[in-house]
């Protein structure tokens, strides 16, 4: 491995000490830390390959800001999660501009008032993290 395809953080592959991380770089050594300890070596005559995947993008006829748009809005909609400027399917004519009215068990309490669109709003956004918590293994238990 070329010296100057490794960077500071980045983790790699030795053949007799195993994974570790790039600590330190100079031009023809790089302290790597391993589970035994911190090590010089040369990463030119060493073995080294690389512990992650890595991405060449070179040549790319597209602007930076562009491209991260679209791995983001690709990862969201991969993953379920829905914009919030998402325009929503909206409720039935006859609910639109309708209020929720929550009354408290004890009458000397006021009761609040909810629109109907803010609250299924909240509903969904509620869904979307309880898929988000299932996706990264929680278990979601109601009681």
């Amino acid at each position: 491995m070329h010296p100057s395809s490794l960077s500071i953080g980045q983790n790699v592959r030795h053949p007799d000490y195993g994974v570790g991380v790039v600590k330190a770089l100079t031009e023809h050594t790089a302290d790597i830390l391993f589970a035994e300890g911190r090590k010089t070596v040369a990463p030119a005559s060493s073995g080294l390959t690389p512990a992650e995947p890595s991405a060449n993008l070179s040549g790319l006829e597209k602007p930076l800001a562009a491209l991260i748009r679209e791995v983001v809005a690709a990862t969201l909609q991969a993953s379920g999660v829905e914009r919030p400027d998402a325009d929503p399917a909206g409720l039935a004519q006859r609910w639109q501009g309708g209020t929720l009215r929550l009354l408290p068990a004890d009458l000397s309490l006021q009761p609040k008032d909810v629109e109907l669109e803010v609250f299924f709003h909240k509903i969904v956004m509620m869904r979307n993290n309880l898929r988000t918590l299932e996706q990264k293994g929680y278990s979601v238990v109601f009681v």
